[in-house]
């Protein structure tokens, strides 16, 4: 038997960072959504009972640093699997770029074996699962908007985001989420207002999303990586309502409200960046 699962990005309209906490992990407060740019996780069962992952990208791991690899031998250790699965990923996110590619992998695999391997687990479970495996896993379980606390795994379903395209633009050179946060000094950031960003979205404010973006990450990687400013500037100079990093970066996106403006975006930054896209939010 063999199926298919979409693994759709994410960006952060805001990402705050408040503490470290004793488990070394950071207690976070971000408004998270899904966007129309995503791999396609192709699944299937084997008789050999293993875990293989094929991937056309080299860049992506074929063993138990893959996370979608970790989801599925999780699976098979707490439900007694015997059986074999081989996963091909199809990789349409770019690799290390703030985008939550590898999580939505692996939660695409949690949801994928789920029916495959008939295990009756509901959305919250597959999501509790998804926390063991990494932060950004259990949003990306249910994709659409929302508000993630803790370390990212407390989620809060949120209404879709006004509608707008999101112009997204990624360098060559990806980012350490962990050197990112190694490096963050939190007696010097700005903390962006997540409950005003959460009113923008409930009453569908687009000019409220824009005036209402930020990430506390976003300077300690724009001091590592000056090519991040330079895609940041230029996108404001062609004329993105907002710009912002996603995550840890490196990969910058814009929105853009009306269809001519996001051309000129896009075509501006397609001149000097190789990954570009331009897609919508998914929503709910």
């Amino acid at each position: 038997m063999k199926l298919m699962e979409k693994a759709p990005a994410k960006i952060n309209l805001a990402l705050d960072v408040l503490y470290k906490r004793p488990d070394q992990y950071h207690e976070v407060e971000m408004v998270m959504t899904t966007v129309d740019l995503a791999d396609r996780i192709e699944i299937e069962e084997k008789k050999q009972n293993n875990i293989t992952i094929f991937s056309h990208n080299r860049y992506v791991p074929d063993d138990d640093r893959n996370l979608a690899y970790q989801a599925a031998a999780l699976l098979k250790e707490r439900f007694d699997i015997k059986q074999g699965v081989s996963i091909k990923i199809e990789k349409n996110i770019p690799v290390a770029a703030g985008l939550a590619g590898g999580s939505s992998d692996a939660a695409a695999t949690l949801r994928g074996l789920n029916r495959l391997w008939n295990l009756g687990l509901s959305m919250d479970e597959l999501a509790e699962l998804g926390a063991e495996i990494g932060s950004d896993v259990s949003f990306c379980v249910y994709g659409g908007t929302a508000l993630a606390t803790g370390r990212g795994e407390r989620i809060k379903h949120l209404p879709s985001p006004p509608k707008c395209w999101v112009v997204l633009a990624k360098p060559l050179r990806g980012v350490s989420t962990a050197d990112v946060y190694k490096r963050l000094d939190l007696q010097n950031v700005k903390h962006p207002n997540i409950a005003a960003m959460i009113q923008a979205i409930e009453t569908n404010d687009y000019q409220g999303v824009c005036n209402n973006i930020g990430n506390v990450l976003e300077n300690v990687t724009l001091s590592l990586h000056p090519e991040v400013l330079h895609i940041k500037n230029q996108m404001k100079k062609f004329g993105a309502d907002a710009v912002l990093m996603s995550g840890s970066g490196p990969t910058v996106f814009g929105l853009v409200e009306y269809d001519s403006r996001m051309n000129r975006v896009y075509n501006g930054l397609r001149g000097f960046c190789e990954q570009v896209h331009a897609v919508r939010m998914l929503g709910e």
